[in-house]
């Protein structure tokens, strides 16, 4: 009798101790539409990313640019489409900076528009050569 009583008593503690983890556990999962609305988050901000990094890469001043560092235009474009993560979110800000200063007006390119443009050409080459 003695005994049944301890294992009832163990069960139920265990049950007990139990209890509060399981609770926990279940308030911090998240929905499957949270989820896949991160996901798409993340998606639509990668592709916009490298929209606007194509986009720069594409305009005419940044072409004759990099013409005459000598840096291989459809190579960096090409690379665009391998980068991911923080590489291609700091990318982008810097294209989007090049992007801003040739849309604001400017009938030519200033030195600094210029170093922003053969810097990004090349971190794009480095950061595909050494993936």
């Amino acid at each position: 009798m003695m005994r049944t009583s301890t294992c009832a008593l163990v069960i139920l503690l265990s049950i007990v101790t139990a209890m509060p983890r399981v609770q926990a556990q279940a308030s911090h999962t998240a929905t499957q539409s949270a989820i896949d609305a991160a996901l798409q988050a993340h998606v639509s901000s990668t592709a916009a990313d490298r929209a606007d990094l194509l986009r720069v890469l594409a305009n005419p001043e940044v072409k004759a640019v990099a013409d005459k560092a000598g840096l291989d235009l459809r190579r960096a474009t090409t690379a665009v489409a391998s980068l991911d993560g923080q590489d291609l979110a700091t990318l982008a800000a810097q294209a989007r900076q090049v992007d801003e200063a040739l849309a604001g007006g400017q009938s030519r390119i200033v030195i600094s528009t210029t170093v922003i443009i053969i810097a990004l050409l090349v971190l794009i080459l480095l950061i595909v050569a050494i993936d």
